[in-house]
């Protein structure tokens, strides 16, 4: 099983990495996990919708390049549906057991994900309403995954 994160621009922080290395090193046992990283768009501070509407059209395009036909992907949208870890764990093993080997996850850029990201979107994920930075989705994401894989073997960590 493959199991991508797609997202975009690089993560700096030392402890969102040392973090996501701890949880990536853990889920190997069970997958093969990629986080593959496109460009931010660049762009000034204040925006207008239209200079916005290119930047997420420029990610987007920049994200789907990086995912193929055969994957079952799941879009980061504040409006996407929310789970429990539970519900989180049963679809994962679910998707696995009815022949999806390989699941992408996409986080967009600052301004979100572009129309033509979430219409190929096989769904989409909430973790709530909050707005958090992307480098620190990242890592909640990557833990939730492996809490999933552990859930699903029936382990204690899920405590």
């Amino acid at each position: 099983m493959n199991i991508n994160l797609v997202v975009v621009g690089k993560l700096k922080e030392k402890y969102f990495k040392a973090g996501i290395a701890e949880y990536s090193k853990r889920l190997s046992r069970f997958c093969k996990f990629r986080i593959i990283e496109v460009p931010d768009e660049k762009a000034p501070e204040s925006l207008s919708q239209a200079q916005m509407d290119e930047v997420m059209d420029k990610e987007g395009t920049r994200i789907l390049n990086k995912i193929s036909d055969k994957e079952y992907v799941y879009a980061l949208a504040i409006l996407g549906k929310e789970r429990s870890s539970e519900e989180f764990a049963k679809e994962l093993d679910k998707l696995t057991t009815y022949g999806h080997s390989d699941i992408t996850f996409v986080i967009g850029g600052s301004l979100g994900l572009a129309p033509k990201v979430l219409k190929r979107a096989d769904t989409q994920i909430s973790f709530g309403r909050f707005t958090l930075p992307h480098q620190l989705m990242r890592l909640v994401l990557t833990e939730q995954i492996y809490r999933a894989f552990m859930i699903n073997e029936g382990s204690p960590y899920h405590k």
